[in-house]
């Protein structure tokens, strides 16, 4: 089992093959935003990598990514635990204004991943 930590939060065992922003709401407690629903539109998922960042993405998140001119932030509803990884959840309910986190995201990713 992979171990996620969230700096400020902990280190939680989480289940192979989760989509990060589900395992940073189901285990670790955070307030993450996924106001699209987890679909790789709206980038609020977006956490920092301090260790363990997976080298591949999906050519949604690399799309997204590009479009809104992000670098040194990864999107948490395209990336699935499947190694020991710490993150910095940067995009969080508290303080955000909005009424809800978003849509609960699906248990896989959508769109279908592609991976690049």
């Amino acid at each position: 089992m992979p171990k996620l930590t969230v700096e400020g939060f902990g280190t939680f065992d989480v289940p192979a093959g989760k989509r990060l922003v589900l395992a940073l709401e189901q285990d670790a407690g955070v307030d993450q935003l996924h106001a699209c629903g987890g679909n790789a539109r709206c980038t609020t998922c977006r956490v920092e990598f301090v260790a363990g960042e997976p080298a591949r993405h999906t050519r949604a998140e690399q799309e997204r990514l590009a479009a809104k001119g992000l670098t040194g932030v990864r999107l948490s509803c395209q990336i699935t635990c499947d190694h020991d990884m710490t993150v910095r959840a940067i995009s969080r309910l508290a303080g955000s204004g909005r009424s809800d986190p978003g849509p609960a995201p699906a248990d896989e990713i959508t769109p279908p991943a592609e991976w690049v």
